[in-house]
């Protein structure tokens, strides 16, 4: 009998990529969400079972996992209310793995990610390790909701428990593609893209079927762990850049400005950072994970993907968390004068 995974919103980015990964080996996989997206015929034609759920609707994931599951995939958690409500189900899973986030991260002075406009952008160890400090848990920002999420599970679980930290992710059906600000500009078909620190700030990427494949790998052998997930490399914003104009057929520049200033006001991409943010990903393939693509191999999807849905309507409705940005992604009338 093949185990069963429930899958805790699992029609975006990341959930249709745990998805198809298990699936492929062999799981029964029902994916929770409340209906805003369908469900990927692709994973409806495997055998996937929609579930209709409204996880802050009391009794609604008890309901779900009347039958129980070997494993609780929880992508979409998000603070303490969400820890309460995995540790309220354990006594019918397996196992939980539930998605965190690499912004948890804070320097020795105690800068993180997500107050790096106003505090300064934080100085990090290359790469960062799980034992690397963490914010203080709350209800402040979305990094001390993790955290508060994350201690909550850790302190009272009583199943096996893994906590992945992904950095930037990127995969196909994201609401925040960091990819739309090249895409944009080239399909508006701008002949110069200007660049912020030289082009050679290194977010790292997280492709979601690398997260896929890691939270397959630990869903089979369950224990009580915080695993970092990353790509093989991260790229710097040039080599992006390259990759997603390759995959359009770019015929125009990359312009590398100098800024020492942060943020940058020229050339600000979803990764321009000062300094690098480079996650460490050996304790994952300690145990086994081995990545199975790379973000060039994956990109040209992704492009297809925002294409089409850039298509049907407008971007900023198509990709609200990108669009709520503090910044305009897009003031041509900066550039040109700039350049």
């Amino acid at each position: 009998m093949s185990r069963h995974a429930l899958i805790l919103g699992g029609t975006g980015q990341i959930g249709r990529a745990v998805a198809e990964n298990l699936l492929g080996h062999g799981w029964a996989v029902s994916i929770a969400s409340r209906g805003l997206r369908p469900l990927p015929d692709a994973l409806n034609r495997r055998g996937a079972k929609a579930v209709l759920l409204d996880r802050d609707t009391p009794g609604e994931l008890t309901r779900a996992l009347r039958s129980g599951a070997d494993a609780l995939i929880d992508v979409t958690a998000y603070g303490s209310d969400h820890g309460r409500q995995l540790i309220a189900v354990q006594d019918r899973v397996g196992a939980l793995v539930v998605v965190s986030s690499s912004s948890v991260y804070r320097d020795g002075l105690g800068r993180t990610l997500d107050e790096a406009v106003s505090n300064g952008f934080p100085e990090l160890p290359e790469p960062i390790s799980e034992v690397q400090a963490t914010v203080a848990p709350g209800e402040a920002t979305y990094s001390t909701r993790k955290v508060a999420l994350e201690n909550l599970l850790l302190d009272q679980a009583q199943i096996p428990l893994t906590i992945l930290r992904p950095a930037a992710i990127s995969g196909p059906g994201s609401l925040h593609p960091r990819e739309w600000w090249f895409v944009k500009r080239i399909l508006d078909r701008r002949r110069v893209i200007p660049l912020a620190y030289d082009g050679l700030s290194r977010f790292h990427t997280t492709s979601a079927p690398n997260l896929a494949e890691l939270a397959r790998l630990v869903a089979e052998h369950p224990d009580t762990r915080v695993l970092n997930i990353a790509d093989p490399q991260a790229l710097s914003v040039a080599e992006i850049g390259h990759a997603i104009g390759g995959a359009m057929d770019y015929a125009g520049a990359f312009k590398p400005l100098p800024d020492p200033v942060f943020p940058a006001k020229l050339g600000r991409t979803p990764w321009s950072v000062p300094r690098p943010f480079v996650l460490d990903t050996r304790a994952a393939q300690a145990l086994g994970y081995k990545p199975v693509t790379s973000y060039a191999q994956t990109v040209g999807g992704i492009c297809k993907d925002l294409i089409r849905r850039a298509a049907r309507e407008d971007w900023r409705q198509a990709f609200p968390v990108l669009a709520s940005y503090a910044y305009e992604h897009f003031d041509y009338s900066a550039e040109d004068a700039a350049l």
